[in-house]
């Protein structure tokens, strides 16, 4: 799945009610203080779903991170002055989930106000199959609103930790399929990616540790 490189710079394209509550709630606390551990660590970052732009898509976010999908994938595709791609269990952007979405963008009949600029997540998709996004996912480097907004599902943002995903650029790339110098040689693994304590406003929110991938020293 490619997002078009050419608007931005670049020169390619395409149980039981009374014992069930206690146990997720202790499970729930076991996850945020993982979470705390790792952002002090300076391995993870936080997305934050915003379902009042798309709902569909923060849904089907949520369920493959629940399930577990998203552990021990990779970021396969990073773009400078781009964007970061992950999410394909097959490391190649061909993958994907057992289940596409409808693509929640306004030339797709759907509202979203969500603008794609620097840290938000948006769904990737299949050319010009509007209704192909499954579990690919991008995040943005830099503000792409001006080509992105309108064709691709925008749900959220990462609102803590974004220097991390800055990191990814660090990692020397190859000329990747989309003839661009995208392709990581050192690979940016996902370690483990769960739901966490919402936020202030209810919106759901993603905690993405993340395995090493720079050198050390």
């Amino acid at each position: 799945m490619l997002i078009s490189l050419c608007g931005c710079g670049q020169d390619a394209a395409n149980g039981e009610a009374g014992t069930t509550a206690p146990a997720a709630a202790n499970s729930a606390s076991a996850e945020n203080s993982a979470a705390e551990t790792a952002a002090a660590d300076g391995n993870s970052f936080i997305i934050t779903l915003y379902p009042k732009y798309a709902p569909i898509t923060c849904e089907n976010f949520e369920k493959l991170v629940t399930d577990g999908f998203y552990d021990g994938l990779t970021f396969h595709r990073v773009v400078d002055d781009f964007m970061a791609q992950g999410g394909d269990p097959e490391g190649t952007g061909m993958g994907g989930s057992d289940k596409t979405i409808k693509g929640e963008f306004s030339n797709n009949g759907v509202k979203n106000d969500l603008s794609h600029k620097r840290g938000v997540i948006s769904m990737a998709r299949n050319g010009y199959d509007m209704d192909s996004a499954s579990s690919q996912f991008f995040i943005c480097y830099t503000d792409c609103s001006q080509w992105l907004d309108g064709d691709y599902a925008a749900f959220g943002e990462v609102t803590e930790g974004m220097e991390v995903v800055d990191d990814f650029l660090k990692v020397e790339r190859v000329v990747g399929s989309d003839g661009a110098q995208s392709s990581p040689t050192t690979p940016i693994v996902m370690d483990k990616v769960v739901m966490i304590e919402d936020d202030a406003d209810g919106n759901p929110r993603v905690q993405v540790t993340m395995q090493d991938f720079l050198p050390k020293g």
